[in-house]
């Protein structure tokens, strides 16, 4: 992307300056705003409020913070540093920790009628209070309290607040509470060990302070593309300080053109805009658009301007491709093509950007054309990554761990946040809502549990037409009326032999829904499966976890997944997804090296297109 500063940016010293990764985004976001960032990542003051009394005593108008901890990081390891373990720490029902540090206010470099400070959390929770100089702030969508701790929010910093030297104060808290979205990390209910995490919670991720325009688009863009067509339907988030007239420029340029080059489709659109923030879908044509595919990942450069009525412009890039993705029948079809959806299961912890860099690189190299994000919260940059490398991805909401009307409320809201900032990306394809019932234990028996997983099925056709929507993955797919509410039929199938393996495939195709899966595959109305919807494994292998016949030297694990995946190709599934991409605590049954990236398979294993 063109990365030359427009309209706004910060005037700051050598000293302050951050000098950015030596990459297009260096920020944990999708859409680039053309200005420069600071980062307040570092040396931040820590404390840890065992009681809970810092609300009452006031601790975010002045406090004696006892240790520095590193920004980003979890609490856990903040904690641990604080008392010389070299291990995280545990906690085993609350916690609650301080954050501070100061920051000098930027010299502005335009007046503040028409910008303002912005202050960005890429993740922060999973609950979070912000005060500036001992003033509470409120995000842009009016929230004191942020809940949620797997997507960014952000604050607009008022300039009667601000001063020449400013102090930043944050409190983290966090619960082992069941109801709130938790993946794979401990709970109340679940407890580490196994296939159960240590948390990893709190200053997960940067936090960046830039000037942004009072009226302008916020960074998040959506993307329904219809192929037949070469038509885009953009949806764009504007937000109005100054009610008025505006106009949304759209430029679509090849992505790597030159800064000369000519757009390859323009057009503009007249917006009567209040103040606030809504969504705004538009629809350009893009002639002669190359399609994305896994094969041919064309991505194109898109340029949105908000332009006043006096001509000033406010803009944001991001990039984008068109793509279609159906399931159809039997089959998964990716641009009215059918394909087989290679996959792998991919839980990338706490690594690094860095290293799920090299996680991504090796799953490609496997053979992979699909990466399952299981139940986890990621750096966004990973889609860009997928975008760019022709991968597909099917990302999950981080479950709550119980099945409750306030779960349930706390899963919607998760969910809603996540897609927000999701909506641009050609690789994500596919969504699952919950898996293996985790969150949803009653869904076999509670009416409510099913009736709220079917209407955001529902909203998700309706208001996310790009992506597939999985009910609740790996069994316990919903019927209501003979209809089935996923889009694909997808079951967990886990044995080290082979026989077993072949008679549960076979069971499978035969559409035999009880006792394929370790539970029926399909609740509530009868459903008859006919081939009318794909079926995926969309979990096995495991080879090497303990419970799965593990562990196995390389060679005798190599020969195993050759062996089940033939099996697979030779039955009409859509697609599988082999468990797993990388060892993660005690699930020790990788096929990556989780720091180097290194292969211990040949390449290729997992593609299908190599089966004999």
């Amino acid at each position: 992307m063109n990365s030359e500063q427009t309209n706004y940016g910060l005037s700051i010293s050598q000293e302050e300056l951050n000098t950015p990764e030596p990459f297009e985004n260096p920020l944990p976001r999708a859409v680039l705003r053309l200005n420069t960032h600071v980062l307040l990542d570092g040396d931040w003051r820590f404390a840890l409020d065992t009681e809970d009394t810092g609300l009452r005593d006031g601790w975010h108008l002045g406090h004696y913070y006892e240790h520095i901890a590193q920004w980003p990081g979890s609490i856990e390891n903040h904690m641990a540093e604080a008392h010389s373990q070299s291990l995280p720490a545990a906690w085993h029902d609350s916690v609650v920790a301080w954050y501070e540090r100061e920051f000098t206010l930027p010299e502005m470099a335009e007046s503040l009628n028409r910008s303002m400070l912005q202050l960005t959390f890429g993740a922060c929770g999973y609950e979070t209070r912000v005060w500036l100089n001992g003033r509470l702030l409120r995000t842009i969508e009016g929230e004191e309290i942020h809940y949620g701790e797997y997507t960014s929010f952000s604050y607009e910093l008022k300039a009667e607040l601000l001063r020449p030297n400013n102090r930043l104060t944050v409190r983290i808290a966090d619960t082992m509470d069941a109801e709130t979205p938790r993946g794979k990390q401990e709970s109340h209910v679940y407890k580490r060990g196994g296939i159960w995490y240590q948390t990893n919670t709190g200053a997960v991720r940067s936090v960046w302070l830039e000037m942004v325009e009072r009226n302008r688009l916020r960074s998040r863009v959506g993307v329904v593309s219809v192929v037949e067509d070469q038509l885009v339907r953009f949806t764009f988030t504007p937000r109005i300080h100054d009610p008025g007239l505006y106009t949304l420029r759209l430029q679509v340029y090849e992505r790597n053109a030159a800064p000369d080059a000519a757009p390859l489709a323009t057009s503009d659109f007249s917006l009567p805009l209040e103040a606030g923030q809504r969504q705004q879908r538009v629809v350009m044509e893009v002639p002669d658009a190359k399609l994305w595919s896994t094969e041919t990942p064309n991505l194109y450069r898109l340029v949105a301007q908000l332009i006043d009525q006096e001509g000033y412009s406010a803009q944001i890039e991001t990039h984008f491709g068109l793509r279609k993705i159906e399931a159809r029948g039997r089959y998964v079809y990716l641009n009215n093509e059918p394909i087989y959806l290679d996959g792998i299961l991919y839980q990338p912890g706490t690594a690094t950007y860095a290293e799920i860099r090299r996680h991504m690189y090796a799953m490609k190299e496997l053979g992979c054309n699909l990466v399952r994000v299981h139940i986890a919260g990621v750096d966004p940059r990973i889609y860009n990554l997928a975008d760019e490398l022709g991968l597909l991805l099917w990302v999950e909401v981080p479950s709550p761990h119980s099945s409750t009307p306030r779960s349930r409320e706390n899963h919607r809201a998760e969910l809603l946040r996540m897609l927000m900032l999701i909506g641009t990306h050609p690789s994500v394809v596919i969504w699952s809502l919950y898996n293996e019932d985790w969150g949803a234990q009653d869904i076999a028996t509670n009416p409510e549990t099913r009736k709220y997983i079917v209407e955001m099925y529902h909203y998700m056709q309706l208001a996310y037409p790009q992506f597939l929507v999985v009910d609740n993955d790996g069994w316990h797919h919903i019927s209501y009326e003979g209809r089935l509410k996923s889009d694909l039929l997808t079951a967990h199938l886990y044995t080290p032999d082979l026989g077993r393996w072949q008679e549960l495939l076979d069971r499978l195709v035969q559409g035999e829904l009880v006792g394929t899966a370790a539970f029926p595959l399909v609740v509530g109305d009868p459903f008859f499966y006919r081939k009318q919807v794909p079926l995926l494994v969309s979990e096995w292998g495991g080879f090497g976890f303990s419970d799965y016949g593990g562990p196995k030297d390389a060679e005798s694990r190599t020969e195993d997944i050759r062996r089940f995946k033939q099996e697979l190709r030779a039955r009409p599934i859509a697609g599988d997804v082999y468990t797993q991409a990388t060892n993660i605590e005690d699930e020790r049954n990788g096929l990556i090296d989780p720091h180097t990236g290194a292969l211990s398979v040949p390449p290729g294993l997992l593609d299908s297109r190599t089966v004999n």
